[in-house]
């Protein structure tokens, strides 16, 4: 995992968004989640794959169907644990916690469902913490669809 180490001239505010690794790399303060596997996939084996440290990408074996029900009461609680996990593990890593920057979509079962019993956990974990969300409305018909990969790229964009 990543530590809260300052680099040697590196603005302090560099650290705020990204950590230092033992092996001197820095990595975004960032877990990304989808509850199927093919999006966190293309990132774990993409052209960038050195940039995320693996622990902090996380995917389910399932996706929710689109569905919010099957993001937030089934699907989204067998994983909800382990991204809680990974969230606690960086925030230990923090001097000064001051909350957390969400992005998600509004659409499917991990964006709304799943991101709905996430920020209701955190709330209860950190309490008054700042917990931002950021999110990323659907287009209109007929551009709705399941792996739109426009949404993909903002989401990582401004991720």
């Amino acid at each position: 995992m990543p530590s809260d180490k300052v680099s040697g001239g590196i603005d302090e505010s560099f650290n705020t968004f990204f950590a230092e690794t033992g092996a001197g790399c820095h990595v975004p303060r960032a877990v990304f989640v989808d509850l199927e596997p093919t999006v966190v996939d293309e990132v774990r084996s993409g052209a960038y794959r050195q940039l995320y440290h693996p622990e902090q990408l996380i995917s389910g074996k399932e996706d929710a169907a689109n569905n919010y029900a099957r993001g937030h009461y089934t699907i989204g609680k067998k994983i909800v644990d382990l991204v809680l996990d990974r969230i606690r593990k960086l925030a230990d890593q923090c001097m000064g916690l001051q909350g957390f920057l969400v992005f998600h979509s509004f659409g499917g079962g991990t964006g709304s469902g799943f991101t709905s019993l996430l920020m209701e956990r955190l709330s209860g974990d950190y309490g008054k913490k700042s917990k931002l969300e950021f999110s990323i409305y659907l287009a209109p018909p007929p551009e709705v669809v399941t792996h739109n990969p426009d949404y993909v790229r903002i989401t990582i964009y401004w991720g």
